[in-house]
């Protein structure tokens, strides 16, 4: 199926906005908790040629909006897939959307041909217990700038954080990633409660029943308990594979879009072979 441009879905009490671009299988991009699906406007051009690639808004993010209300990413995400027509997609979700594609897989599998896991979050997966330094500091920071209100510095202690990597000196990534960045993370800042997410079950006892082909990403300047999470989940789904990408932080496609952009056709590449 050929198809471009926006697009809306009507779930529950909000309405749900993405774009698509390109023709064949269904390849939806699912996006960070600091970012919105305009983080993947270079991978949709990119995968356009051969795939229908796709990315959207989840609740509190971008241009989907809608009245506060019990809701569940995994559910949304279906909801999607079902507008459009799509019964199956290989699904790429990066951090917070990595955590919705593993969710998903787990209670669809049947609907999932296969998996790109960038720096995921794992549900069921407790924060590290005490957090690196350098990220225990840039925390502090940031609860300290929430506590005045200061919504701009946030914003700018966030993108150090999952921008430039917490080891690495503010600003070190700029230009239009940074701009774009600290644009999609202020409105996320700002955007009023979606309500309450209904939890999944955990993932993490479950990773041994993921039954598709499988990449894990991760840069080797993200959060250091990220990037062990990533060699675990390696570990512990069958016959998956972890990629670490050199000089990037926690959103490798913003970084290096066409390096990452080849780890996820090589994975495409397996499930033609």
């Amino acid at each position: 199926m050929t198809a471009h441009g926006r697009f809306e879905v009507a779930q529950g009490r909000a309405q749900l906005v993405g774009e698509q671009a390109g023709h064949g299988p269904a390849l939806v991009f699912l996006h960070a908790g600091v970012t919105d699906r305009r983080m993947w406007r270079a991978q949709l051009a990119a995968f356009a040629p051969s795939w229908r690639a796709l990315a959207y808004d989840r609740r509190g993010f971008g241009e989907t909006r809608g009245a506060p209300e019990s809701f569940s990413h995994v559910d949304d995400l279906a909801a999607v897939l079902e507008a459009l027509g799509e019964r199956q997609a290989v699904l790429v979700g990066c951090s917070q959307g990595g955590r919705v594609a593993l969710d998903f897989t787990l209670a669809h599998p049947g609907r999932v041909r296969g998996l790109v896991l960038v720096a995921p979050a794992v549900s069921g997966v407790a924060a590290p217990t005490p957090p690196a330094p350098e990220v225990a500091r840039l925390h502090a920071r940031i609860a300290e700038a929430e506590a005045g209100g200061d919504l701009e510095r946030v914003n700018g202690l966030e993108a150090q954080l999952w921008l430039d990597g917490p080891g690495s000196p503010e600003g070190r990534v700029g230009g239009e990633a940074r701009a774009l960045f600290l644009e999609m993370n202020g409105a996320a800042l700002r955007a009023a409660s979606p309500g309450t997410e209904r939890e999944p079950a955990p993932a993490l006892p479950r990773l041994g029943e993921v039954g598709v082909p499988t990449r894990v990403l991760c840069g080797d300047r993200d959060l250091p308990h990220i990037q062990e999470r990533c060699a675990l989940l390696a570990r512990s789904i069958p016959g998956a594979e972890l990629h670490v990408l050199q000089g990037c932080a926690h959103l490798p496609n913003l970084e290096q879009p066409r390096a990452f952009e080849q780890q996820v056709r090589e994975l495409l590449q397996r499930l033609d072979g």
